[in-house]
């Protein structure tokens, strides 16, 4: 069985396009799947707060080679 993935830029015609789909002959089923949202401002990410929160706690190591970062993980 082949997948063929379409990108639909317009939302309003999503639901236009998977009837269309529906209509040809030897198509199985027709899934819509919607894209994560698209995040601007990387500031405003659980991630990037939680690192600014290690980095005011003091919760940070530094290495002076790729040799030494790898010896205080590993021990």
């Amino acid at each position: 069985m082949a997948t063929i993935v379409l990108q639909v830029p317009d939302e309003n015609l999503v639901s236009k396009v998977k009837q269309a789909c529906k209509m040809l002959m030897g198509v199985a089923s027709v899934k819509v799947q919607k894209s994560a949202p698209k995040i601007d401002d990387i500031t405003k990410t659980a991630h990037y707060k939680e690192a600014m929160d290690d980095v005011k706690n003091g919760r940070v190591y530094h290495a002076s080679s790729v040799d030494d970062m790898f010896n205080q993980i590993l021990g």
